[in-house]
């Protein structure tokens, strides 16, 4: 098969597009036949070098991968050739990647795709969903009815959080970096869009939400905490999934006597059962045409270093050419 591949941790000229063995399925595994891929920022840090655990030899890169089942395992209970599946959280912890015209994945970790949702879409929706998911439901535990204010609301994740929010119940502000991201904002269903470069934020978020919002979902790197305190009502809650080095000054006054919680996480660590909850929601919203991925690039997977390098000029170097994710086909 071919696969997109590393032999060691490096810049994107790491990459090796070549022929790899077929995967055997083992135990409750399945082999996917890969209809499509999708690329994370996450992925090009383990690429890198940045991950805590050592990685299979050689390492097909990527997480998200969404097709077909064509061949099962011994114990593989929950699927059978033919079906047509989707899921995320592979390349971490010692598992192989997702980036193959075939790739064996122990079935805990897929989920059924439906009819009318294409493997594009679900791909995409991955891992930037599930992340939305957990940060939302599992830790902020947001209800009908409350607000909340995404900060970047048409990136990966950002995208999902508007969308997941909305098919909640929830009322949403968000913003972008130009009045073309402000208005797909919109269009992804956010009650308000704000430019963060042209006008006041502070300012909008005080007004939708008199009292405060009572959820604040950040995705820069490194957060000004005073300002998200000031966002948030009494017990409101915010969700960190990015800036790992960050190192930024926190009000503890502000946040403790308003009661408010702060959650950080990493969807990886999630667990099966976790994750397969996230899915439930997911697969009937986007039967639903509820969740649609930004799809900013399509490549086929010979492209792999190039979609790495793409995606770390707009994740690192902010160079504002790539507006969604980046998806590839086998």
């Amino acid at each position: 098969m071919k696969a997109a591949y590393i032999e060691e941790t490096g810049p994107p000229e790491n990459i090796i597009y070549g022929d790899l063995p077929d995967p055997t399925p083992q135990g409750s595994e399945v082999v996917v036949k890969a209809g499509s891929v999708s690329l994370n920022p996450v992925d090009t840090y383990i690429r890198n070098g940045a991950n805590y655990w050592e990685l299979p030899q050689p390492y097909i890169v990527g997480a998200d991968i969404a097709g077909t089942v064509v061949d099962v395992g011994p114990e593989a209970q929950r699927f059978k050739v033919g079906d047509r599946v989707w899921g995320t959280n592979q390349g971490f912890l010692g598992r192989q990647g997702t980036f193959a015209q075939l790739s064996a994945i122990d079935e805990c970790w897929l989920y059924p795709t439906p009819e009318n949702v294409a493997d594009e879409t679900a791909a995409a929706c991955a891992l930037v969903g599930v992340t939305a998911h957990l940060g939302l439901f599992r830790d902020a535990a947001l209800q009908t009815g409350e607000s909340v204010f995404v900060h970047g609301g048409t990136g990966g994740v950002g995208s999902m959080v508007v969308q997941m929010a909305k098919a909640a119940g929830a009322r949403v502000i968000a913003t972008g970096g130009s009045e073309e991201k402000c208005a797909r904002c919109r269009d992804l269903g956010a009650d308000v869009a704000v430019n963060y470069k042209t006008q006041d934020v502070a300012a909008a978020v005080h007004a939708f939400a008199p009292n405060g919002v009572n959820v604040v979902w950040e995705t820069v790197r490194e957060p000004d905490f005073d300002v998200l305190v000031s966002y948030l009502a009494e017990r409101g809650r915010i969700v960190l999934m990015a800036g790992r080095d960050a190192r930024p000054p926190f009000p503890v006054g502000p946040f403790y006597v308003k009661g408010c919680s702060l959650h950080g996480f990493v969807m990886f660590k999630a667990t099966p059962e976790e994750l397969r909850a996230c899915s439930v929601n997911m697969n009937r919203w986007m039967s639903e045409g509820k969740l649609q991925p930004q799809i900013g690039k399509t490549l086929p997977l010979s492209e792999a270093a190039v979609a790495h390098r793409l995606q770390e000029e707009n994740t690192l170097q902010q160079a504002g050419t790539l507006a969604g994710k980046i998806v590839l086909t086998p």
